[in-house]
């Protein structure tokens, strides 16, 4: 199972993935976690997507993701990252490394984590 970032979530919901991103979430199962859907209505509230969390489309789309919580386990954990993003992306970061989930990313900070389990997606 992969744990798919706030912006790879959108990508692919938008057909914006590049090729190796199409290929590597094609052979595999969705997560995300909870503090993805947080971040999506924020973006929303301020305009910079258009995605409505009401929307029948969106609410299929997100039916099909496994979605983790955000737990005393994963807010311990984002702490102990060697890398600091913002709090978010820590917290997705941290998801990962809990769960032994895959991330995919194309966050550069989070790229360079050598404790993230990131998925290989390659160029």
């Amino acid at each position: 199972m992969l744990n798919l970032d706030t912006h790879v979530l959108l990508y692919a919901v938008a057909g914006g993935l590049r090729p190796a991103e199409l290929r590597l979430l094609r052979n595999d199962t969705w997560s995300i976690s909870a503090i993805v859907l947080w971040e999506i209505a924020k973006l929303a509230r301020l305009r910079r997507i258009a995605v409505d969390l009401d929307d029948p489309e969106v609410v299929r789309a997100l039916a099909r993701l496994h979605v983790w919580p955000v737990t005393r386990e994963i807010a311990r954990e984002s702490t102990r990252l060697d890398v600091r993003g913002d709090s978010a992306d820590e917290l997705i970061a941290a998801t990962s490394v809990v769960h032994k989930a895959p991330l995919v990313t194309r966050d550069r900070i989070l790229l360079h984590s050598k404790i993230v389990p990131l998925a290989a997606a390659g160029e």
